[in-house]
């Protein structure tokens, strides 16, 4: 039995509960999601409810319905993800993938927020450069990021990224040749309308969302970003 939340559709619910019930391996022993009739008695729903959840996880990528079998794990391996004082997107990923690319949606300069203005150390109010984008490993979005930078230090680096589509890259065009990743937090949401969009994930997906400060050998903050990663793609290992 599910326990009702409000305001979050009952075929999420369910579809959430499978979800980490795959990824904790509850279905290894068959690599088949149990039947309908199943789940239903598990869940004390109707069959209409799991296979509307069911037909959510299959458009994820999750599962397959295989005409006169069921519905199959679908066995993707994720790419691992670490975590630590020297953080790279690129080098994190490594071998993982054949083919990786940095996109920029979006960049503009505003005034920072009281947020930012504290994670940056800087007054709020003071201009940073915000900018939005996008990485695919082998194809695959594999993280959306929104970044921000001191404006005054960091002008052009837009520019920068939007050519390389490496953020270690942008900063070294702005001088920073070496940086380290003063704080990560790490939780774990339902996909936005934006992570639906840009993400290629379908409404009621987990993402898990880093918040990081990298700073300069000197200790100085120089970004901070906002990352959501699909979590059926991609896990983290935290290094020290």
């Amino acid at each position: 039995m599910i326990e009702r939340q409000r305001g979050v559709a009952l075929w999420r619910q369910i579809s959430d509960r499978i979800r980490a019930n795959i990824a904790a391996g509850l279905y290894d022993g068959s690599g088949m999601v149990p039947a309908e009739t199943a789940l239903a008695e598990e869940f004390s729903v109707n069959r209409h409810t799991v296979r509307a959840a069911l037909a959510a996880l299959a458009q994820e990528g999750v599962v397959r319905s295989v005409q006169g079998r069921g519905t199959m794990i679908e066995r993707r391996n994720k790419f691992d993800f670490p975590i630590g004082r020297r953080t790279r997107f690129t080098e994190g990923i490594g071998d993982q993938a054949r083919d990786l690319q940095g996109v920029l949606l979006a960049s503009a300069v505003e005034p920072a927020t009281a947020e930012i203005a504290g994670r940056l150390k800087l007054v709020a109010g003071t201009e940073v450069l915000r900018l939005d984008g996008v990485r695919r490993a082998d194809g695959r979005a594999v993280s959306r990021s929104t970044m921000w930078f001191p404006a005054a230090r960091f002008a052009g680096i837009d520019q920068s990224f939007a050519a390389s589509g490496s953020i270690t890259l942008a900063l070294a065009a702005s001088g920073v040749t070496d940086y380290v990743r003063d704080v990560t937090e790490i939780s774990a949401v339902h996909a936005e309308p934006d992570d639906v969009a840009q993400l290629e994930l379908t409404p009621g997906a987990i993402v898990l969302v880093t918040r990081a400060v990298n700073t300069d050998p000197a200790g100085l903050p120089i970004q901070y970003a906002v990352t959501r990663f699909p979590a059926d793609r991609v896990q983290f290992t935290i290094r020290n």
